[in-house]
């Protein structure tokens, strides 16, 4: 017994550079970096943009990129407001993730165009202060490194790296 055809297929694709940590990209958002990657890959494939429905990105990191995220990258990209966008964390495996979701939507016939991907920003991740929200009042306080906490720390084992 065969298996039918798989009806999805990838049309294009696009990528930022990858820079380091604290280099020449640092200064740009992980949502402008997604709205760059997402506007070449709509061009590339020679699609409309008034035909996606849907956009799907990943990101580990959305700490100070205010709301929605992947809806900030579409807007970015000249998507018109009408497309659905989600946001999707899976750690490591977030643009991965938005793949696989984009896959399953696609099968199903829920839509015909979707964008999905990847963008993040490790040295955009700000630091948190925990107390300041009530006022810290007396005594010394302490800032957390969101991109330790929420993307390296191993969230069971506090201090130790994930995977490790």
């Amino acid at each position: 017994m065969s298996a039918a055809p798989d009806p999805v297929v990838i049309v294009s694709f696009a990528r930022t550079p990858m820079g380091g940590f604290q280099g020449a990209l640092g200064g740009v958002k992980a949502t402008d970096l997604g709205a760059a990657a997402v506007k070449a890959a709509i061009e590339r494939a020679g699609v409309s943009g008034d035909l996606v429905e849907q956009i799907i990105m990943g990101c580990v990191l959305p700490a100070g990129l205010g709301q929605a995220p992947a809806r900030q990258a579409a807007v970015g990209a000249g998507l018109p407001l009408s497309v659905e966008a989600t946001t999707v964390n899976k750690m490591c495996g977030s643009g991965m993730q938005a793949a696989i979701m984009a896959h399953d939507a696609l099968a199903a016939g829920s839509a015909e165009i979707i964008v999905a991907g990847g963008m993040e920003s490790m040295t955009g991740a700000p630091y948190l202060m925990n107390k300041h929200r009530g006022g810290a009042r007396i005594g010394h306080d302490q800032m957390w490194d969101s991109m330790y906490l929420d993307g390296l720390e191993d969230a069971y084992t506090p201090g130790k790296l994930m995977g490790a």
